[in-house]
């Protein structure tokens, strides 16, 4: 298995095993994180979320799509150092074009179907991150780029 291999299947494994990520937005300059529940298409190249359009995540993203969204598997351990995973990925968002939304609203249902009815909600939108690369760290400094274009 080559490297680009390893990294996805990786990367496959940690979304499969984790329900939430950090998303970073800004506005003018100043950045903002919230915490929403994810879920990763097959290919990789796109990482869902559902949010309410009044919220300052959903603004700061129509002012500027840009966005970035950190997985980990940190347990809050000291071997965490050695062992943890963590995931940043890197591109822009858009809500997800309506001739789309059925299959990837399924298969966002199917990592959080508690969340049915927030994602049915009138006043949300399912968004997505279009991954133009993530940077891996295994191993505390063990750094791993994948470009999504490529």
């Amino acid at each position: 298995m080559d490297i680009k291999q390893e990294i996805k299947q990786d990367l496959s494994d940690l979304f499969s095993d984790q329900n939430l990520a950090v998303l970073a937005t800004h506005h003018s300059g100043q950045p903002y994180a919230s915490l929403v529940a994810f879920a990763a298409t097959p290919d990789l190249k796109h990482l869902l979320f559902v949010t309410g359009t009044a919220t300052r995540k959903f603004s700061n993203l129509q002012s500027d799509p840009r966005a970035a969204m950190i997985i980990d598997n940190r347990e809050n351990q000291a071997m965490d150092i050695a062992r943890a995973m963590a995931a940043t990925a890197t591109g822009t968002t858009e809500i997800v074009p309506e001739e789309h939304a059925g299959d990837l609203k399924k298969l966002y249902l199917a990592r959080h179907p508690h969340l049915e009815e927030f994602l049915e909600s009138p006043s949300t939108s399912l968004m997505q991150l279009r991954v133009k690369c993530y940077y891996v760290v295994r191993k505390f400094q063990q750094v791993t780029e994948l470009h999504m274009d490529s």
